[in-house]
């Protein structure tokens, strides 16, 4: 997607939730500080709707990265080049002596990276928020876990790899958490955000299932339908890091939606709903597929064992630090106008793994089973 086209469906989305009165402070900016924010990355997936939250709110936002990632977005924006690693070519150096308000840090994977941004920053910034992942927690057998349950460690903390099963990525993220807290003190907020999904999101992790169901037909769903799953739009997510940062709200925080139980079931029905479709669905259960079966199914995880608490984690302490959440209904519709405003090649790449290879063997066996 273009960075002007971009910038569209942004700036009319959020108009949108301005009108409908989802989002925060539109009807108050009079009572809202403008905010000087630097946002370390914001080029990626959330990056973008940051801005455009801040901006939208009269913020005055700078960012700070390589320019390697769609650095022709946002060219009226003050842009800082260097790298998180302070020993690696310019490092940090743009950020000294600089003053900001808040600190949006989106691309903090290392404690070293993050302890060296939030040390140098700190005399001259009055909040910190790091974005942290529900990946952080030590467990996912456990349901309902708030935010003060155990988190991840690894034995070698100075370990820079996500290892390669990436199970690394979640200690990491806790480390990164614990060097900006210290770094910060009083002064940091952590936002530990489940699945991120709607327009913008590459991973299309989410986009599967309206994509999938707007494919009609016989379709393969894992589980059962009242698997729970979370998910968070990233407008909603960034409308609300917006929102923490205008009250200066710290403390750690699970960025988990909806504020109720979501499950797969509702997803799919929503979908088909939503787009019109004539898909049928055809459950699997926990226990599905084998060698001859190439399907990995995205967000769902088995509702049992290890994986019993993964889509159940508490939103109680985001709910009542003013997390919101639009309908699904809005996600899906969103999702799939912004991959239809991609060009041809990315949609085509996207759309030769839907139906994803396999799934014709999944119905089959399921057939046989029922």
């Amino acid at each position: 997607m273009n960075g002007n086209r971009f910038a569209t469906i942004v700036v009319s989305c959020l108009l949108l939730v301005c009108i409908a009165g989802g989002a925060f402070a539109c009807s108050r900016d009079t009572e809202i500080p403008k905010l000087k924010i630097l946002i370390l990355g914001g080029t990626g997936f959330i990056g973008p709707w940051e801005v455009e939250a801040a901006r939208a709110h009269g913020h005055e936002v700078t960012l700070f990265n390589r320019g390697k990632t769609k650095p022709h977005l946002f060219p009226d924006l003050e842009k800082l080049r260097g790298d998180r690693d302070p020993d690696k070519d310019a490092g940090l150096s743009a950020l000294e002596g600089r003053e900001f308000d808040v600190v949006i840090d989106n691309s903090g994977f290392y404690p070293r990276h993050v302890r060296a941004s939030a040390e140098l920053l700190a005399p001259n910034v009055k909040q910190y928020i790091y974005i942290s992942s529900i990946s952080a927690y030590e467990k996912t057998d456990v349901l309902g876990q708030d935010e003060t349950a155990p988190v991840a460690t690894m034995e070698d903390p100075t370990l820079e790899t996500m290892g390669e099963r990436y199970q690394y990525y979640g200690p990491l993220k806790a480390l990164c958490e614990t060097a900006a807290l210290e770094a910060m003190p009083g002064r940091a907020t952590i936002v530990r955000p489940g699945f991120i999904v709607g327009p913008g999101d590459h991973t299309y992790r989410f986009s599967y299932w309206p994509l999938r169901v707007r494919e009609g037909g016989e379709m393969a769903v894992p589980g059962a339908p009242d698997d729970p799953v979370q998910i968070i739009d990233v407008r909603d997510l960034t409308e609300w890091i917006i929102h923490l940062a205008e009250r200066n709200i710290t403390g750690v925080f699970n960025g988990c939606g909806p504020d109720r139980v979501l499950t797969m079931g509702e997803i799919v029905e929503t979908a088909k709903t939503t787009i019109g479709s004539d898909v049928t669905f055809t459950w699997l259960g926990t226990e599905f597929g084998d060698e001859t079966t190439q399907v990995s199914f995205p967000i769902w995880v088995p509702y049992v064992g290890d994986y019993l608490g993964f889509h159940t984690f508490s939103y109680e302490r985001a709910v009542d630090a003013g997390l919101t959440f639009r309908p699904l209904a809005d996600t899906i519709t969103a999702t799939l106008e912004a991959f239809d405003a991609l060009p041809q090649e990315d949609r085509d790449k996207v759309m030769a793994n839907i139906p994803r290879p396999g799934e014709d063997v999944l119905l089959e066996q399921a057939r046989a089973v029922h």
